[in-house]
């Protein structure tokens, strides 16, 4: 491989770990900004109970942006992205989030609203669930595939032992 060739290969694999950065940078937004929704939403309507609206910024917070962040420091540490199964990862992973926050937000609203919550709303949270797990379950094949090759960035050399004068 020529210097060439070795630096577009690690540009691509950049532009690829940039995914998992701008998945956690989207998600941190949208967690911020449903937790303003829940505040000002439950307020306007004299809403004290319980509602899925209470918990959905977490949701986006814990899984989508500090789950990306992690997911980021891994891509580093052992280059999962650039692969098919980091590609499906990805999309299962996302799109779970999207629809089991979105049943959320439905669910929520329709409560503080004083509504039925539609029958399917649980059945299709649970379709976004199964995908979030199909999503895991391939981050977790792809990193037992990468855990024990070496990793190409850094230096393989162990630093020299100080020794005391």
């Amino acid at each position: 491989m020529t210097l060439v060739e070795a630096e577009l290969d690690r540009q691509e694999a950049g532009a690829e770990m940039r995914k998992s950065y701008v998945a956690a940078h989207v998600y941190m937004i949208l967690g911020v900004i449903s937790g303003l929704f829940y505040r000002e939403f439950t307020k306007a309507h004299d809403f004290r109970g319980d509602t899925q609206l209470a918990v959905m910024h977490t949701h986006l917070l814990a899984l989508g942006m500090l789950g990306f962040l992690i997911v980021l420091a891994l891509d580093k540490q052992f280059q999962l992205s650039g692969t098919k199964l980091f590609t499906a990862f990805f999309w299962f992973y996302n799109a779970g989030i999207a629809i089991t926050v979105i049943m959320m937000g439905v669910h929520g609203i329709e409560t503080v609203l004083g509504k039925h919550v539609p029958e399917a709303v649980p059945g299709i949270a649970g379709l976004g669930h199964t995908l979030l797990t199909v999503g895991l379950i391939l981050l977790f094949v792809l990193l037992g595939k990468r855990i024990d090759k070496p990793t190409t960035t850094g230096t393989t050399e162990p630093e020299p032992a100080k020794t005391s004068t």
